[in-house]
Parts: C-alpha cells; sequence; structure tokens
C-alpha cells in the first residue's frame, strides 16, 4: 500500500508541474544572445547596408504573414529564432547593428545574412567569395565591444551570459553554399568540414569562458530538398533523387556529414564542460520529416516550389528573386515550405522549431536544458525536483 500511495504522490507531482510549468514556460532564461546568418538574421544585414542598396529583405512580400511589413528577416513572417523566444516567454530579439537606441535587456541579436563561420580571408584562399565580411568570428568580436552598453561591469556581463541561452546560428551553411553554387566537387567543400566546425568550437569555448552556460546548436538542413539546389543541380537521372521525398539524395548526405561531424566535436566539449548545457538542435531531421510527409504538416504534396518567385519548375530564377520587382509571392505562403527559393516560410520555421523545442529533434532534450542549475544536481525522479523542474509546454 505504501508504495502504492508513493506512485499516485509521484503521478500528481508530475501532473501538477506539468500545468503550473505550462503557465512559465522555462522561466530561467533572462536573455537570448543570438549569432549566426540569414537562417537567425532579425534586420542586422539591412542595418549594416547603404541606404541606396538595401537588400532584398528590406521589401515586400518580406514579412507580410505576422509582421505585414519587412523586418529583414529572410522569412514571409517569424523565423525559428522568434518561436524559441516565444518559448521562453521573452521577446523577438532585435538586431545589433545599425539599431539606434534598442533596449538590450532581454537579448541581442548579431546574426547577418550571408555570414560564415569562417574568416573571409580564409575562404578567399580558396577560391571562395564570400557576401559579407561579417563572420562568426567578427559577430563575437562585435559582441565583446558591445558588453560595456549592454552589461556595464564584468561581474554584471558574466551573469548576463550565464543567465542566457546563447543561439550558435545556424552558422556554417553559406561557407558551403558559395563553392556549391560554383559548382565546386564536393570532396573540395568536404574539406571545409573541420574547419566549420572547429569555428563554432572555438566560439562556444571562449563564450563558455565568457560566463555561458547553455547553447543551442543546429546541425546543418537538408540541403538537397532545397530549391536554389533543386534547380541548381536539375538532373534527368532519377537515380539522383530520394524516392520517398523527391531531394537530392548526394547534398542531403552531405548535411548528414557536417551534422555527424558537429555532434562528435559537441560530445567533446561537453566531457570538458560538464558544468555546460549544450543542446544540439537537429535541424536536418526536424525538417526532413515535412518532406516525407507534408500533407501531415499541413503542406501541399511535393511542397517543392518556392512561395516568393518566378519562373521554372520550382519557381525560382537566380536573377529575379523574391523582393524584386514584377516577382510576387502564393497567395497561401502556409501551404509551401520554400518561402523564396533559400529559406523557408513562417509555417515550416514553426514546425522545425516545434521539432526541437517539444522534440524530439534536441539532444539533451530542450525541456530538461532549461532546468536550474542546481536542480540538475537531482535526479530528476525526486519529488522535489519535479515541483522545481521546467517541463515543456
Amino acid at each position: 500500500m505504501a508504495s502504492l500511495d508513493s506512485l499516485v504522490i509521484f503521478l500528481f507531482s508530475t501532473l501538477f508541474v506539468t500545468i503550473v510549468s505550462s503557465e512559465t514556460p522555462c522561466p530561467n532564461f533572462k536573455s537570448i544572445i543570438s549569432f549566426g546568418d540569414s537562417i537567425a538574421d532579425t534586420g542586422n544585414l539591412v542595418g549594416l547596408s547603404d541606404r541606396n542598396q538595401l537588400p532584398v529583405t528590406a521589401f515586400p512580400p518580406y514579412g507580410e504573414t505576422f509582421f505585414h511589413h519587412p523586418t529583414g528577416r529572410s522569412c514571409d513572417g517569424r523565423i525559428i529564432m522568434d518561436f524559441i523566444a516565444e518559448f521562453v516567454g521573452l521577446p523577438y530579439v532585435p538586431p545589433y547593428f545599425g539599431s539606434k537606441n534598442r533596449n538590450f535587456d532581454k537579448g541581442v541579436n548579431f546574426a547577418v545574412a550571408g555570414a560564415t563561420a569562417l574568416k573571409s580571408s580564409f575562404l578567399k584562399k580558396r577560391g571562395i567569395q564570400p557576401h559579407t565580411n561579417v563572420s562568426l568570428g567578427v559577430q563575437l568580436k562585435s559582441f565583446k565591444k558591445s558588453l560595456p552598453n549592454l552589461c556595464g561591469s564584468p561581474s554584471d556581463c558574466r551573469d548576463m551570459i550565464g543567465n542566457a541561452l546563447i543561439l550558435m546560428g545556424e552558422i556554417g551553411g553559406n561557407d558551403y553554399n558559395f563553392p556549391f553554387f560554383n559548382r565546386k566537387p564536393v570532396k573540395e567543400v568536404e574539406e571545409l568540414v573541420p574547419f566549420v566546425i572547429a569555428s563554432i568550437s572555438s566560439t562556444i569555448t571562449e563564450l563558455i569562458g565568457m560566463g555561458g552556460k547553455t547553447f543551442l546548436v543546429p546541425g546543418e538542413f537538408p540541403i538537397g530538398c532545397s530549391v536554389v539546389y533543386l534547380t541548381l543541380y536539375k538532373t534527368s537521372n532519377k537515380d539522383e533523387y530520394d524516392p520517398s521525398t523527391g531531394c537530392l539524395k548526394w547534398l542531403n548526405k552531405f548535411g548528414e556529414y557536417h551534422s555527424e561531424k558537429l555532434k562528435v566535436e559537441l560530445n567533446r566539449l561537453r566531457k570538458l564542460y560538464p558544468h555546460v548545457n549544450i543542446i544540439y538542435a537537429d535541424y536536418y531531421n526536424s525538417l526532413l520529416r515535412i518532406f516525407k510527409e507534408p500533407a501531415k504538416f499541413g503542406f501541399m504534396e511535393r511542397p517543392f516550389p518556392a512561395c516568393c518567385g518566378i519562373g521554372g519548375p520550382y519557381n525560382f530564377n537566380f536573377t529575379r528573386k523574391c523582393g524584386s520587382v514584377g516577382v510576387k509571392s502564393c497567395k497561401d505562403p502556409s501551404k509551401y515550405v520554400g518561402w523564396d527559393g533559400v529559406h523557408m516560410t513562417e509555417a515550416a520555421y514553426k514546425w522545425i522549431a516545434d521539432g526541437i523545442l517539444n522534440g524530439p529533434y534536441a539532444n539533451p532534450p530542450f525541456d530538461r536544458s532549461c532546468l536550474r542549475s542546481e536542480i540538475k544536481k537531482e535526479s530528476l525522479y525526486n519529488q522535489s525536483t519535479l515541483t522545481q523542474a521546467c517541463v515543456k509546454l
């Protein structure tokens, strides 16, 4: 009887935690600090650009779905980071570059569309021309320079960084995109992977030294499903395509290769810094499931055409991109996975974020990663711990 009573108390406590935590999801993060490229850019490229040479993301129909005006996001609405901010109960993260009188108390974003993990000079030596000089290293330097204005004293800054959820990208995709766009051999691009991983790892290590305690580190996407690659590498050889998705197999294998190498490195860092939460975000499989069963997630069958674009089998043209004069968007972006041929719609990003935040595409699971640091020292099966644990919505 005693054991039965204990079981009832345990189950009641677990149910109680679920109900309470749904009202206060992950209350322990006080801010979000973000680095990355266009997948995470909330307006930095626009802020860095000359007023007479603004990127297409500064023009309609970008932003039409949720914000109802362009925000600098490479999307029709919210991006993955916006859904993460909503989940942890924080405001949308403002861009740092070009901002005037912004309040960065709840978050700051250094991600820039076109950014690479590797230095521009490194890529240029290998015949790769980056689209921006704001690499991951440059973003980190900018963050360091901004600290006196963001948090004041060194001790306050250490506390701020320690209480933040730090998003590491997605970053590295452009290091591969630029050579692939120029049809560099896959073996040549694979040679970049160790350097990209090392750049991400060294940045995480440096931020840990500055007080960082929780990192969300995304892997690569299934780029063989991307409109830009399906257009560039279109072939009549059906064996090149995965019959279950219609995606290019060899490009997806490359995405898997990067992600596996990244996971190995993150495991190494976890062993070195056991007090730090390093969460791997499996963007690859969280998105690939949509291409396998699009109707299940509310998308059209074979959802490859870009919502915003013109021409060709995939509604994409390299010289007439979304945001250009005469290029319109579809009537219902929620039925499309791809937005502009390179980036995804808000609807797709929402499902990717859901897979990360609510499982099963985060390792360790995101809901456990937001537990209070003192709780982590105890067993999750301890009743008192359960009543304080931050569980998923």
